[in-house]
């Protein structure tokens, strides 16, 4: 079998080039095969010509000029093939940056399946872009080797790009994974890197940063440089196994069949298909290009204030009809003002496209923000100044590669979001919190208190409410915490929901909502509304922040205060994080049984913990007996919950309240727990929700209510 492998990575820095190079050299001299070593990196020209001590003076580029691809067979390439004293073949695709728009698609695959008949290998450096020569040594390659280092960015880059070719119709067993750089001093461990990836991990470059440093001055392959240095028996025996191993490698037919079905479908699609798929995303991957864009897009934003007035416009008042006829007519003027551009990074018509998208949403929508904010995969949007914005997707946070043009920028896009909320941020109030019209919790903090720049964090309201079957689908409890939950409910027990940031509180609080019977009134208190229940006796009630003049604010205390004037049959809090814990404590040792709330606590004991120093922290003056005394008789069930490290959440314990010692301290007997057994294939963790053999004190009550709950779920 002829093997062409494609080494890979939408990440710099990695390393890719150098070990594109001393496996082709390995395999030429250690195992004395015929190697050709093909440089499509564009970005960065003549490294690999370095790293071997060639000069050529031809290229790839070079070929096409003279024959355009229609050479009858590759013996016509040999003169354009610079040949290395280790035995292999080198050639480079271009010289100089302007031969990049002579090479075509086509082209490359046509000499490929040429070249393919002389040669045992070809090993392709790709360059870290999707673009038209990635994709024809991609889809002609019987094996893709993604090289990533052990560092969090370049593990998240590696999943986004395997995402990006699952997509495009590659199958993950023909695309490997080599960690280059192992063991380094403070890097990620090789076992906590494969279970990250879906795909196979077949070697461990180690980091011998003297050795390769010299390798690389000395203009020779390390292994050449130093053949007996750990590092060049990694090679060795990475290219032992590529000989080895057929099952590495994928059938080219099979491959071609997958790949003709994707191009047929993908020719159905709008002609801004690739666009939408983002695969222009990667196109500006180097530091001076992206500036040069930014640049670009300063110079055109300046032109679109001048010439549509947009300095003295408010976007905030104008219907949904004015501002479609504005964003046309900024995205006709900003297409007019790159006409007159010859910039070379607008040859291509993805490109322009995607930044007279990008340029309109900065004068007129949230910038950058624009595309994350209408994907319903993301939950939260974190902005950490013009050059870092991250998301969290399926629990797991994600760097893209979106970028704001300036700081000033990042504040703009902060004052559009808040100015219509009646709330404003500036160096007299530099930090505020606020809600969009969708629910989104918004909060931004400004310098001089953050110095980073202007931070932005967007908290996403999920448009889709959970309902207790979904939480069985995803794993988040099982059938027995379901019973036992929804009798707790129905029997009016007051419950504290506990969890971190992100750990699934609210949507915990929501499904025990549901089992509230329907003829019961509920009031809600909220710093941000986020509940979402199903019942139609429900009272809303908001919080709300001081004015402008620092006037007017009511707090949740106030308005837990106003509920015990409105009748409730049950009171559920949002979140206790302050005095309002007191007045909650009150409520439920005076009548109010059945009430909810949620607080941030590590475990199922902090909560006490959190109570204690909430209250105290109010101004109250209580014995710290009394407090304790009022929590033991309030509280009758916390439910903690957890996001775990494979970004799953899952409820963790359940407790009760069963009294206090005379040390004042509180017991708490655990009902439920969750234990991990391990992880899947996918990386995901496996575990069982069990009882721990204790049976709580209300069961009698449950069973006096009628309500069906069978007591084997409690035993051990």
């Amino acid at each position: 079998m002829r093997k062409i492998i494609s080494i890979f990575s939408t990440k710099g820095g990695v390393g890719k080039s150098f070990l594109a190079v001393n496996l082709a050299a390995s395999l030429a001299k250690d195992f004395s095969r015929k190697v050709l070593l093909v440089d499509l990196d564009f970005q960065a020209v003549g490294d690999m010509a370095n790293m071997l001590n060639l000069s050529p003076k031809k290229t790839l580029a070079d070929y096409f000029a003279k024959f355009k691809g229609e050479a009858s067979d590759a013996l016509h390439i040999r003169e354009y093939v610079e040949p290395h004293i280790c035995g292999l073949d080198f050639l480079p695709g271009i010289l100089r940056p302007r031969q990049a728009t002579h090479i075509e698609e086509n082209q490359i695959s046509n000499i490929l399946v040429k070249l393919e008949e002389v040669y045992d290998f070809i090993i392709i450096d790709t360059g870290k872009a999707f673009s038209q020569s990635s994709f024809a040594a991609l889809n002609n390659s019987n094996l893709i080797m993604m090289v990533l280092t052990p560092d969090v960015i370049s593990v998240y880059q590696t999943k986004w790009a395997l995402d990006m070719l699952q997509s495009l119709s590659f199958p993950l067993k023909m695309i490997k994974a080599i960690l280059n750089r192992a063991e380094s001093l403070g890097g990620v461990s090789w076992q906590e890197v494969k279970t990250a990836l879906p795909v196979d991990l077949v070697a461990n470059i180690p980091s011998e940063g003297k050795i390769v440093g010299l390798s690389i001055n000395n203009r020779n392959p390390v292994v050449l440089d130093s053949p007996n240095s750990r590092i060049s028996k990694s090679f060795r025996d990475l290219a032992d196994n590529l000989i080895r191993n057929d099952k590495l490698f994928i059938e080219h037919g099979a491959l071609k069949e997958m790949l003709i079905k994707f191009k047929h479908d993908a020719a159905t699609q709008p002609k801004n298909f690739w666009l939408e798929q983002n695969l222009v995303e990667p196109l500006f991957q180097e530091k001076e290009e992206v500036d040069e864009v930014i640049e670009l897009k300063k110079k055109i934003h300046h032109r679109l204030i001048t010439e549509l007035n947009l300095s003295h416009l408010d976007l905030t008042v104008l219907d949904s009809t004015k501002i479609q006829e504005l964003r046309e007519k900024c995205e006709r003027t900003i297409s007019n003002i790159l006409a007159e551009e010859t910039n070379s990074l607008l040859a291509s018509l993805e490109v322009r496209k995607r930044l007279i998208k990008e340029i309109a949403d900065e004068a007129l929508g949230l910038g950058p923000l624009e595309d994350l904010i209408s994907d319903p995969t993301i939950s939260d949007i974190l902005v950490n100044g013009k050059d870092q914005v991250y998301i969290e997707r399926d629990g797991k946070l994600e760097l893209t590669s979106k970028r704001f043009i300036s700081n000033e920028q990042v504040k703009q896009i902060i004052e559009r979001i808040i100015s219509p909320l009646g709330r404003r941020i500036d160096e007299s109030v530099p930090m505020v919190d606020a809600r969009l019209p969708d629910g989104s919790r918004v909060n931004a903090i400004i310098p001089p208190l953050s110095l980073v720049g202007p931070t932005l964090s967007i908290r996403k309201f999920g448009r889709e409410r959970l309902t207790i079957e979904d939480l069985l689908r995803i794993g988040t409890l099982d059938e027995k915490i379901r019973d036992f939950i929804a009798a707790s409910v129905k029997v009016r027990k007051n419950i504290i929901v506990s969890g971190g940031t992100g750990s699934g509180k609210t949507t915990v609080l929501n499904i025990l909502s549901g089992f509230i019977p329907d003829n019961e009134r509920i009031l809600t208190i909220e710093d941000a509304a986020e509940l979402k229940l199903r019942q139609k006796h429900w009272v809303r009630l908001e919080s709300r922040a001081p004015n402008i003049e620092g006037r007017g604010a009511v707090t949740g205390r106030d308005l837990f205060r106003n509920t015990l004037r409105m009748r409730p049959d049950r009171i559920i809090i949002g979140e206790c994080r302050g005095a309002e814990s007191l007045d909650m404590l009150q409520a439920m040792n005076t009548g109010h049984d059945g009430s909810l709330t949620t607080i941030h606590a590590n475990s199922t004991r902090d909560v006490i913990t959190r109570l204690d120093s909430m209250i105290l922290m109010s101004g109250v003056e209580l014995p710290i007996r009394a407090i304790r005394e009022m929590i033991a008789s309030a509280v009758n069930i916390v439910i903690h919950t957890a996001r775990l490290s494979d970004g799953t959440r899952k409820i963790t314990e359940i407790a009760e309240l069963v009294g206090m010692s005379d040390d004042l301290h509180i017991e708490m007997k655990d009902i439920f727990i969750f234990k991990q057994t391990g992880f899947d294939g996918s990386g995901k963790i496996v575990g069982n929700f069990l009882g721990t053999g204790y049976e709580p004190s209300y069961l009698a009550e449950i069973e006096m209510r009628g309500i069906p709950l069978n007591k084997d779920m409690f035993k051990q």
